[in-house]
């Protein structure tokens, strides 16, 4: 087994069951490109595999404690599923790969050096509140949706 990198550190704190069977997508809340992107995941998601929540939630620093990444420093989208953790690029190309054709085509641009994927990932990253503007809160779903977001109390 290879030894841990920053973007894929052991996880061993357990995400809440039974939640833990799926991959958990980590985005920022208050940006609306962010906002966007798990409405889109979720558009393309018809077996509902991912659940969500926002790197801001107690949740998201929970998941995150006992790896290398600080959530408050974050500008990327993570991806958690069970002892694996993706950030940045690599994490976009996982959840597209998981989603399945078409968006798996997108395996392409794994051959690409990370760093050049990366560096174009954090450029939209660094820009993402001027570009797509901020909101003054989280996405808030639909009663459907709602038990897909982690950081969500359960409806009463």
């Amino acid at each position: 087994m290879p030894a841990p990198t920053p973007t894929n550190p052991p996880s061993p704190t357990p995400a809440p069951a039974p939640e833990s069977l799926h991959p958990i997508m980590l985005y920022d809340g208050v940006c609306n490109l962010c906002n966007a992107s798990v409405q889109w995941v979720i558009r393309h998601d018809p077996r509902a595999v991912f659940r969500f929540a926002a790197l801001q939630s107690p949740i998201a620093r929970q998941l995150l404690i006992n790896t290398t990444i600080d959530p408050a420093a974050l500008a990327s989208v993570v991806l958690i599923d069970r002892d694996r953790v993706w950030t940045s690029s690599d994490a976009a190309l996982e959840i597209a790969q998981r989603l399945g054709p078409p968006w798996s085509y997108a395996r392409i641009f794994s051959p690409l050096p990370r760093s050049l994927r990366d560096a174009v990932y954090q450029l939209v990253a660094r820009n993402r509140y001027r570009l797509f503007g901020r909101s003054p809160s989280c996405i808030i779903p639909t009663a459907a949706l709602r038990s897909r977001f982690l950081d969500l109390d359960p409806p009463t």
